[in-house]
């Protein structure tokens, strides 16, 4: 969806959460428990201590007596103060660890180590400084970190791990640190399935391991597939291009006649996003079937040669399910039901309308300070009905379905899925999939993030396990996510 996308770095309160950024790649790094000392210590400190305070007031002072104007006025201090309570609600807080060091070193920037409460997880806080004699902080990163150079942590077996998963999802539910709903199953065999917080603050409904979550981005995997179906059918060849199968209603044939297919799925199109301003001025009671998007698309162009780079592009996978429906005649919902849903038993996933009632659907929220709940809903600003993209809903049952319905061959035949799940851009992504490799083996699916919405679904190639998380609050997925990461490559 439009933010918080895979890959993306979103700048959100004085930070830039770049995600996978310290763990993508060989980095050579060496960490030191000594804090800093003299003018940038203290800052660095008031900077963990306003994100640990869990008041505006407090940020506010932070943000004015450490940081520069310019930081300052990147993204307006309400907006910081969000995303700051918002992980603060998730983490619990940060403590210092140490001080990370590179090979070769990185200049100007004092990487700071630390560890969340909730998880257990690693976070670098990547400072610098202006040049004044006082230097004040005129940036400040946030990154996913690797853990200390030299923590070394036992190995664990599979009934450890769904211990510890049992227990720390009951600790963070209990605490109203998690909204949402998790599963770990190892093949076919659900392993844990664990709720908690509401699908609904207004009436104060639980969660339920049945209730629907939005996927956000997560259509992607679904569109793609359907696509992959249509090609392994000779209905689609990969290096088609988009010319053959949209007029000029959608995109100048200058442009469509430069992408193809492939370049589609594998985000190189050059497209980008239709969540634009038009979209922000209009009613979201507008945008129901994919053709009434195409105020929001017809005059778009590909901002670099298609096919040289990967530029993450919603308008890409949404104009993939236009060519779904060309090819097959059918409204592209009807067809991801047919070929998608069915034939993995997903009865309770779809692109859901939102103006109508829908059994057991959880509402998004986001922190709001100004708001007497501390909270506010989503309804307002996500899309009225999912599509191609993103924006439909799921469970976790459902999405560790769709998992076993991919690994058995009921979509596509395996030499398509290699095909799927090949990196080819540098960018941790293949055709609708994201593609990793990190100490648990190679793992494919996806995330998915909005205002109020993070999901994730992660399939291990190499241990068979699968992990599914669905949130109602903003980055309620990402660090229980991680967390299981790190369990299960302990096994």
């Amino acid at each position: 969806m439009r933010c918080r996308n895979f890959l993306t770095a979103t700048v959100c309160l004085f930070f830039v959460l770049a995600t996978y950024a310290q763990l993508c790649g060989e980095i050579s790094y060496s960490d030191s428990p000594v804090f800093p000392s003299g003018v940038k210590g203290g800052r660095i400190r008031s900077a963990i201590d306003a994100w640990n305070g869990g008041s505006p007031e407090l940020i506010h002072r932070f943000l004015a007596a450490q940081c520069t104007e310019k930081m300052r006025s990147t993204v307006s201090e309400d907006e910081q103060v969000v995303f700051a309570l918002g992980f603060l609600a998730q983490t619990g807080g940060v403590d210092f660890s140490g001080i990370r060091s590179y090979v070769p070193a990185r200049a100007d920037q004092t990487v700071v180590i630390v560890k969340d409460r909730n998880y257990e997880n690693f976070w670098a806080l990547v400072f610098s400084f202006s040049d004044d004699p006082d230097p004040l902080i005129a940036s400040l990163v946030l990154n996913q970190a690797r853990p200390p150079s030299g923590l070394q942590e036992p190995p664990l077996t599979e009934a450890d791990v769904v211990a510890q998963t049992k227990a720390l999802v009951a600790r963070l539910a209990s605490r109203g640190s998690f909204s949402g709903v998790m599963l770990l199953a190892k093949g076919d065999h659900v392993l844990v399935a664990m709720a908690g917080g509401e699908a609904s603050k207004a009436f104060h409904v639980p969660n339920n391991v049945d209730t629907k979550f939005n996927l956000g981005s997560m259509n992607k995997m679904f569109t793609a597939t359907a696509a992959m179906r249509l090609v392994e059918q000779g209905k689609i060849a990969l290096d088609d291009p988009l010319s053959k199968f949209l007029d000029e209603t959608w995109l100048p044939t200058s442009v469509s006649e430069t992408i193809t297919i492939r370049q589609l799925l594998s985000h190189s199109s050059g497209l980008g996003s239709y969540f634009n301003d038009a979209f922000d001025r209009s009613s979201r009671a507008l945008f129901r079937r994919l053709d009434d998007y195409k105020p929001l698309i017809k005059d778009e162009k590909s901002a670099f040669t298609p096919g040289s780079r990967f530029q993450y592009s919603n308008t890409g996978m949404f104009l993939l399910g236009v060519v779904i429906e060309k090819v097959t005649g059918q409204d592209y919902f009807e067809h991801i039901r047919r070929v998608i849903y069915e034939p993995a038993g997903m009865k309770s996933s779809d692109c859901y309308e939102m103006d109508t009632p829908v059994e057991n659907l959880a509402i998004g929220y986001s922190p709001d300070p100004k708001s007497p709940s501390g909270w506010r809903n989503n309804l307002y600003k996500h899309v009225i009905k999912g599509g191609p993209a993103g924006g439909g809903f799921s469970t976790v049952l459902d999405l560790h379905r769709f998992a076993m319905a991919l690994l058995g061959g009921k979509y596509v035949s395996a030499e398509t899925l290699k095909a799927m799940w090949t990196d080819y851009f540098g960018a941790n992504y293949g055709f609708g999939f994201t593609v990793s490799q990190g100490p648990g083996g190679r793992i494919v699916g996806h995330s998915g993030g909005f205002d109020g919405v993070h999901s994730q679904l992660d399939i291990y190639l190499d241990s068979g396990y699968i992990v599914a998380v669905m949130s109602n609050v903003d980055l309620g997925a990402s660090s229980l996510v991680r967390k299981l990461n790190r369990l299960l490559s302990r096994i």
